[in-house]
């Protein structure tokens, strides 16, 4: 006869014949630097985007027109569009044109992405250092109401170039890693 210990399922019995793994360290780190970049930095940035628009608009037409509005909005919309075109990239999201590619084989679609991605890799690393240069050499420049360094409006852009570089990469290596197999 059995116990009937061993058969209950209960909390306790649940946890010590479950092996958890938990994940190392760095990918929960790179993981939540992707969801503040990607998520909670372009919502924040939207959010103040849209109430100095707001302000602006009071302003404009209730009291005296100010200047300061105009140039933080367009920091603001710099800083949601980039972060927010990672996340389109990360939720696949992104707007394509595939009327080629809906039309082919799916041995061609295989060839397209791994040549499309591996173009646009190329693309994006021959551009990081003249770019990363630019945005250094940005400084110096501030801008004209709220004096800030345009560096730091433009910075944006490296850390979207960085990350749109990693999902292409991945992209490409899941693809590539089906090549010996014939899964195409």
């Amino acid at each position: 006869m059995v116990p009937l210990s061993c058969c209950m399922v209960g909390p306790s019995n649940i946890k010590e014949n479950i092996i958890v793994k938990s994940k190392p360290i760095w990918i929960k780190i790179g993981k939540l630097f992707l969801d503040i970049t990607e998520i909670y930095i372009p919502a924040i940035a939207f959010s103040l985007l849209f109430i100095a628009f707001l302000i602006q608009v009071f302003f404009r037409y209730f009291l005296v027109p100010l200047t300061w509005p105009l140039e933080f909005t367009l920091m603001m919309f710099i800083w949601t569009t980039l972060f927010g075109a990672c996340y389109a990239m990360r939720d696949d999201t992104h707007v394509r044109f595939t009327l080629i590619y809906d039309n082919s084989s799916p041995k061609v679609k295989f060839w397209m992405r791994i040549i499309g991605n591996l173009m646009l890799l190329i693309s994006f690393i021959i551009a990081f250092i003249p770019t990363y240069n630019w945005v250094i050499f940005m400084s110096f420049k501030k801008s004209n109401v709220l004096k800030v360094p345009m560096n730091i409006v433009f910075f944006p852009y490296i850390v979207f170039m960085i990350i749109i570089m990693g999902r292409i990469a991945y992209n490409l290596y899941i693809d590539v890693r089906k090549l010996p197999r014939g899964k195409t």
